[in-house]
């Protein structure tokens, strides 16, 4: 059986938190930053993937 892709969610701010959405089965809450130059971060934890939204993005930094 092959394994599903990771989750990628599409943001419109540059930190983001991640815990891995699964309730007891999700895992510590960390705070992640986008890089300006990458337009991304992935979780070290589930590797979901953020991406920011360029055009509704909220300069929070």
């Amino acid at each position: 059986m092959p394994i599903p892709a990771p989750e990628t969610e599409v943001v419109t701010t540059w930190k983001v938190a991640c815990d891995g959405g699964e309730g007891a089965l999700g895992h510590p809450r960390v705070w992640l930053t986008i890089p300006h130059d990458a337009g991304f971060v992935e979780c070290g934890y589930c590797d979901k993937k953020f991406v920011i939204d360029r055009d509704h993005a909220h300069d929070d930094h």
